[in-house]
């Protein structure tokens, strides 16, 4: 399973490595335009933000897509067994995802108890409030 999921980590990383490398590309290109005197240096500066913004907003848009993409891909490699199988196992890690964040959610509910009750505490202290028992 981790040669599979080696797989898809790579196409992601080229997909993100080609986009970067786009995004370098056309900044060079504003640089060029502005060395040339056929754009100004305020212009260049808007289209380069602009860049910026429009490559980051496509990263998240891209890396959604292209995993959709791979799993999609995967999935048309597989027979019916293997994707029932790839299925169970995914609803399993899920089914792990979420019972981990279900203790950590319950930990941090318990700090923050025993961090209010402190509060109180100490605030009663301070305010002269025996404590009760």
């Amino acid at each position: 399973m981790s040669s599979i999921t080696d797989g898809f980590k790579d196409v992601f990383m080229a997909g993100i490595g080609a986009m970067a490398l786009g995004a370098e590309k056309s900044k060079e290109l504003v640089d060029q335009l502005i060395e040339k005197g056929e754009l100004t240096v305020d212009q260049g500066q808007a289209i380069s933000a602009d860049l910026i913004d429009r490559a980051t907003q496509t990263a998240g848009k891209t890396a959604v897509s292209v995993r959709d993409d791979l799993i999609a891909a995967h999935l048309a490699t597989l027979s019916k067994d293997e994707r029932d199988a790839f299925a169970a196992k995914v609803a399993e890690m899920a089914a792990a995802a979420n019972e981990k964040d279900a203790a950590m959610n319950a930990q941090a509910d318990e700090v923050e108890a025993v961090i209010s009750d402190e509060v109180v505490a100490d605030a009663d202290a301070k305010a002269g409030v025996p404590p009760i028992e």
